[in-house]
């Protein structure tokens, strides 16, 4: 049964008639005091409150009770109902403990979408059957793809199991190089959006300018450049999943037009002024300390409560060293059947090193590390001494050493690799990406290039 609680008759109806007709049962109050009389003795599945019961617009009195209704129903989630002018009101409310918030005027879709997803998430916290190992994840769910099976890895693959099936917004975080995006892929495989479209973009490579552009899509000639029309990324996932990668590194002005699309998930193309609706499920990702980055009035705290309904935080490498063998294993192969290689296999001491070395670059260094080793060893079983050969604090310390002083290569970096252009472009960059802790914007700034570029030669090095 669903609690609406809302001082306007009229809010009252509406949402009543929407949610019978979709199949829920209802009951509505006017008032906080009613509301708090109703949960005393029973417990709804789930509330739509409203923020404002007086004249005023502050919202105190619905911020009050929703701190009093959750003494009574701490486990039942709440959406709140405010205007889209008060939305820094609704992100008060989701710090209290709201699952969710919807602006007036509401759209039906995304209501009931919102209602269907908080029910769903309900439902299955309550299920205390769901797979503990990696064994019985696998037999349920397609992980195929995602190799490991520590705790850490598990415990992420659990929650994924746990969440795929919803329309919940999901936030994916962890250092670069652990694998959001395989984690994001996950999510959508398991869901059942997955004969759907899974579309991939990198915010941090997409300029203001071309944002629009880019996201919704444009008309010929809606401006200079538009020599035809253009399908924009949402709509290209109607009914499948959007993955926002690099969602830390989007300019503060895109923000906003992000922001109003996730709220009602309507967009207009350029040169056409008619909206369009899409049906999306949200996946972001991101290395960077959004928490820290809405303090600091550089990511809008609205946008931030909008993508983090659910948030899956990836483990370094270094936090899940057991599957280091596994890893190195799984890359060797890949890189022996691409290659038409013989099998390639690792001493026990080869495996004991790789399970030693800090990895700042995490699964993606490991992964250039193990095909790197391969290639230039041209051996069929690899040693620890193959893999220091090609592990940049393993260096020849004359050579480094007049590297620094020329001011060529920053002091806290060895190789034995060619002192080529390439490769000293390669090693400045991997140098300033770990010392800004992963920070692409930070890193691009350091290196006096845009982080378009630096995007361009990541790909380039496979970094």
């Amino acid at each position: 049964m669903i609690l609406i609680i809302d001082d306007d008759a009229i809010v009252r109806s509406s949402l009543s008639l929407l949610l019978k007709r979709a199949g829920y049962e209802t009951e509505a109050v006017a008032s906080p005091k009613a509301a708090l009389d109703f949960v005393r003795h029973t417990s709804p599945d789930l509330m739509l409150m409203d923020m404002n019961f007086s004249l005023t617009t502050k919202g105190e009195e619905g911020l009050e009770l929703l701190q009093k209704v959750q003494v009574f129903c701490p486990r039942v989630p709440v959406i709140l109902i405010t205007a889209w002018g008060s939305i820094s009101l609704a992100v008060r409310g989701m710090k209290a403990g709201a699952f969710d918030f919807i602006t007036k005027p509401w759209d039906n879709r995304q209501l009931l979408k919102s209602v269907e997803t908080a029910l769903e998430l309900k439902a299955r916290r309550a299920i205390d059957n769901l797979p503990q190992t990696r064994r019985e994840l696998d037999g349920q769910y397609d992980f195929s793809f995602i190799i490991g099976q520590s705790k850490a890895l598990v415990d992420v693959l659990s929650t994924v199991a746990r969440i795929a099936d919803t329309n919940a917004s999901v936030l994916i975080t962890g250092e670069s190089g652990t694998g959001k995006e395989l984690i994001a892929e996950a999510i959508h495989k398991n869901s059942s959006r997955k004969k759907q479209r899974f579309v991939k973009v990198n915010l941090g490579g997409v300029s203001q300018s071309l944002f629009e552009s880019e996201m919704f899509g444009h008309r010929k000639g809606a401006f200079t450049d538009a020599q035809a029309d253009r399908t924009g990324r949402f709509e290209l996932a109607d009914k499948g999943t959007i993955f926002l990668d690099e969602i830390g590194e989007l300019d503060i002005t895109c923000q906003v037009k992000l922001l109003r699309v996730l709220q009602d998930q309507t967009f207009e193309v350029l040169g056409d002024s008619t909206p369009r609706k899409v049906d999306v499920r949200v996946v972001s990702a991101t290395n960077a300390d959004l928490q820290q980055m809405v303090r600091e009035k550089t990511f809008r705290e609205d946008l931030f409560y909008r993508i983090n309904l659910i948030q899956i935080h990836l483990p370094a490498l270094r936090e899940r060293k057991e599957d280091i063998p596994l890893l190195a294993q799984f890359f060797a192969d890949r890189q022996s059947a691409q290659n038409r290689l013989p099998a390639i296999s690792f001493t026990p001491d080869a495996f004991e090193l790789l399970q030693t070395l800090p990895f700042p670059g995490n699964i993606r260094e490991l992964k250039n590390l193990i095909e790197r080793t391969i290639l230039v060893s041209g051996k069929s079983r690899i040693s620890a001494d193959d893999l220091r050969s090609q592990t940049p604090m393993q260096g020849a310390q004359g050579v480094q050493g007049v590297q620094e002083r020329r001011g060529i290569l920053p002091g806290s970096y060895h190789t034995d690799q060619p002192m080529t252009l390439d490769n000293l472009e390669a090693q400045t960059i991997r140098h300033a990406i770990e010392q800004h802790n992963g920070n692409l914007s930070k890193a691009a700034r350091a290196l006096g290039i845009s982080r378009t570029a630096l995007y361009r030669r990541i790909e380039k090095y496979g970094l």
